[in-house]
């Protein structure tokens, strides 16, 4: 057997002692979740854990899990990685041994001395806090099997330290805030994976593990509790590593950031409500914005395209900060492109020390708005700020945790559900806040599913919007608790809102065909209209564009026609966006000049249209509505024109989706049409969905985690570098400025990219490459088709 180490190291850089990590790790979950201050009671309010008792039974249960969580480190493969330079494999991951300890029968009766300690919680919380744990063989995207305690090379034996005098310190510890007799003496035993005492600890944790699924299944209250325990584990574990590391003393970050001051009464109506109406010049909200706001804690606003939701949602989550104590507002969208609108147009009123922007490419996005302010009202709050500094960078997640407003993705808060490391930890700032949640229509329904479990498992101030919503999503909401506004009866004494919705804004008339609507498009632009052309794929787009700007008439006039879909460098993609939001509004005091563009289903979120033609394939009935509502969307002429033609296939939507949507279209007829008559037509013909069964990974996965989607995923399309950028990339991978690659990242259909080389070694293994020359062009996108070849209909 090897000698013992003198000192036992949490970390590869050997300055923090394992002793020492897991004493920081106690002491900032003791820090973070107080139950005296906000933090600690939101936390328990959203996981609905009720009295002081079980409040202090749930902290209790935190930091003796927190003590325990890294003790498997306590053996001789971690202490050679991280004493030794380059990799050294380990045969067993530490938090499966830590979790092995607390299986072993001595162990358990000494933790179950104290009543209020739920050992199978605690062995729960250890063995998933790095997400890496599975009961069975299945493997993760990146090819690994976590299976507990599945050895990962053939190692015979691994050497234990847990005599080691950091770990009888630790138990001792754990001894005294437990109330317990002093800890039993732990094996000196190599593990090994067969005919041991830890292959029998490993086998009764599988029992341990099972009796706890069922429990938590009949159990909710327990259920909630666990995950509690879990997930406050990792923000714990989290907060910890990233502050040492940081050099950052624990107790006073947290003092200063998790029990900063709650959001004042004022605060939203001067800092986001008042800038966003002087800069829209508007003197007061309107009347159903004022009457959204008294709804309650549970609300689903269904309203028209353009009547100002947005504005609304920020007047409730004001009336909410008034009710609840909270110190932050999350608005949520399905989009990169609809979080950053969100962004640029209320968050980012907000002082640079409050608001935040959470997507995949913020950081890119955001240096993009200081640098180039569009015009001057709506950017003067961004231009010069600089919403994250380099050391909240540093914090990953825990960074956000000063901000009290913020714009992002719905996967950056909600994919906690699915266990994503990153939105656990940032689930003490959800806990902490009104959340509002967009485009709710949009949701594939993984992602709504998802939704119905986090509604009716949390107790949290939540308000859902959308201007359409099938009658069967409608159904579900309601059940998971919110109320609808505004109903019937609500609508009576709303002038304003019946205005907008029941104004005649659209004249629907289908054409026969693809050739029948390309003829009214090169019309309307000859008539100076403004036209939008929407399309179910890219390769009908990118056809399309390239067609009407050959076409002889327009030719003659030098048009160029936009073209926006998803297969853009970020970089130009934000031009490309910049551009058509651009042709579509008019400059103040002047007519709207001719404009012509070929979108793909972007177009139904990520941009603020106002065109006087639509044109449209067949496509299911939300997305036809919202569609549609990029057309006359402020209402500036009597009516637009809609045109609705049948694509040459019904991919990427089923046929059932496209059958429905035909009797929906036969129903309106040709006709002057308003956004409610969609809405109520949108009611009827919907195709009935299953119902959402209210679980969710993190809900159910009792001792075990591992990362999964929130969304639908199909990998048509892969991220990609094209090979023209890959100099630039690299040199911007040895600068300071990493972030700055995501400029040059694009999806593409995964056939067109091609596999990295051991030259490309220096490239980030989530990114592939492909070609530019033939494919790309920074105004139209990448083309992955002959366009004389594309089937037009």
């Amino acid at each position: 057997m090897n000698k013992m180490p003198d000192e036992l190291w949490a970390k590869s850089n050997r300055i923090l002692t394992l002793e020492k990590h897991l004493h920081d790790a106690e002491n900032a979950a003791q820090q973070i979740f107080r139950l005296d201050r906000r933090w600690g009671q939101n936390w328990c309010r959203f996981f609905q854990i009720q009295g002081k008792d079980n409040q202090q039974k749930f902290l209790l249960n935190l930091q003796v899990a927190a003590l325990f969580h890294d003790i498997g480190k306590a053996n001789e493969d971690f202490y050679t990685a991280v004493t030794s330079t380059g990799f050294f494999p380990q045969v067993l991951r530490h938090e499966h041994l830590s979790a092995l300890i607390l299986c072993l029968p001595q162990v358990r009766t000494w933790l179950g001395q104290n009543p209020d300690l739920d050992v199978d919680v605690i062995t729960a919380a250890v063995l998933s806090h790095h997400l890496k744990a599975s009961k069975d063989e299945k493997t993760t995207p990146n090819g690994k099997s976590y299976r507990w305690s599945q050895p990962q090379s053939n190692k015979p034996l691994l050497q234990l330290y847990l005599a080691h005098s950091e770990v009888v310190r630790t138990l001792d510890r754990i001894a005294q805030i437990a109330h317990l007799n002093p800890p039993p003496s732990l094996p000196t035993t190599a593990w090994k994976k067969a005919g041991s005492i830890w292959d029998n600890a490993y086998r009764n944790g599988r029992n341990f593990a099972d009796r706890l699924s069922q429990s938590i299944r009949k159990d909710k209250e327990r259920q909630r509790f666990l995950v509690a325990v879990k997930a406050g584990l990792i923000a714990s574990d989290a907060a910890a590593s990233g502050l040492v590391r940081e050099k950052k003393e624990i107790t006073e970050w947290i003092e200063a950031v998790a029990h900063s001051d709650e959001i004042a009464p004022d605060e939203i109506a001067t800092k986001i409500i008042q800038p966003r109406l002087q800069d829209i010049q508007a003197k007061d909200l309107r009347e159903f914005q004022k009457q959204l706001a008294l709804q309650g804690a549970k609300t689903l606003l269904l309203s028209a395209c353009g009547s100002g939701k947005t504005l609304a949602a920020w007047k409730w989550a004001e009336v909410q900060s008034q009710t609840y104590t909270i110190g932050k507002v999350i608005f949520l969208y399905p989009t990169r492109g609809t979080a950053t609108e969100g962004f640029r147009d209320y968050v980012g009123w907000a002082p640079e020390t409050d608001a935040a922007l959470i997507t995949g490419t913020a950081r890119y996005e955001l240096e993009a708005m200081r640098e180039n302010p569009e015009e001057e009202s709506k950017n003067s709050a961004i231009a010069g700020k600089i919403f994250r500094t380099e050391a909240d960078e540093r914090l990953y997640a825990l960074g956000f945790w000063s901000k009290r407003f913020f714009s992002a993705t719905v996967d950056q808060f909600l994919s906690f559900m699915e266990h994503s490391y990153h939105s656990l930890c940032l689930l003490p700032v959800l806990a902490d806040s009104a959340v509002i949640i967009d485009e709710v229509h949009s949701f594939d329904r993984s992602m709504f599913d998802t939704l119905i479990s986090f509604l009716k498992t949390f107790d949290i101030p939540v308000l859902c919007m959308t201007a359409t919503l099938p009658k069967s999503r409608r159904k579900e909401l309601e059940e998971a608790g919110l109320r609808v506004f505004p109903t019937e009866t609500d609508r009576v004494n709303l002038d304003d809102l019946k205005e907008k919705e029941e104004a005649e804004r659209y004249y629907l008339e289908p054409v026969a065909n693809f050739d029948a609507a390309f003829d009214r498009a090169v019309k309307a632009y000859q008539s100076g209209l403004r036209v939008l052309w929407v399309v179910n794929t890219v390769d009908r787009c990118l056809a399309i564009s390239h067609r009407l700007e050959n076409h002889e008439d327009l030719k003659k006039l030098g048009v160029k026609v936009l073209t926006y879909h998803s297969r853009f460098r970020l970089c130009d993609r934000a031009e490309v966006h910049k551009r058509t939001v651009a042709a579509f509004a008019p400059a103040k005091g002047e007519p709207p000049k001719a404009a012509i563009a070929v979108t793909t289903q972007v177009c139904e979120m990520s941009l603020d249209l106002d065109a006087d033609v639509l044109i449209t394939e067949v496509a299911p009935i939300s997305a036809m509505v919202q569609r549609f509502g990029r057309a006359n969307r402020h209402l500036r002429r009597d009516f637009a024109t809609l045109h609705v033609y049948e694509p040459p296939s019904n991919l990427p939507y089923s046929k059932e989706e496209l059958s429905a949507a035909r009797t929906f279209l036969d129903e309106l007829g040709m006709a002057r049409i308003s956004q409610y008559r969609l809405a109520q037509a949108l009611e009827d013909h919907s195709r009935q969905e299953r119902n959402a069964d209210g679980t969710a990974p993190f809900l159910t996965s009792g001792y075990y985690a591992t990362p999964g989607s929130l969304r639908d995923t199909e990998e048509f399309a892969v991220p990609c570098i094209l090979d023209q950028d890959l100099e630039a990339v690299k040199a911007i991978l040895d600068s300071p400025k990493k972030h700055e690659k995501e400029k040059f990242i694009i999806n593409v259909p995964k056939k067109w990219a091609t596999q990295r080389t051991d030259e490309h070694h220096w490239l980030p293994k989530y990114l592939q490459i492909a070609q530019w020359d033939g494919h790309y062009d920074k105004s139209r996108g990448f083309q992955s088709q002959n366009l004389q070849e594309v089937e037009l209909g």
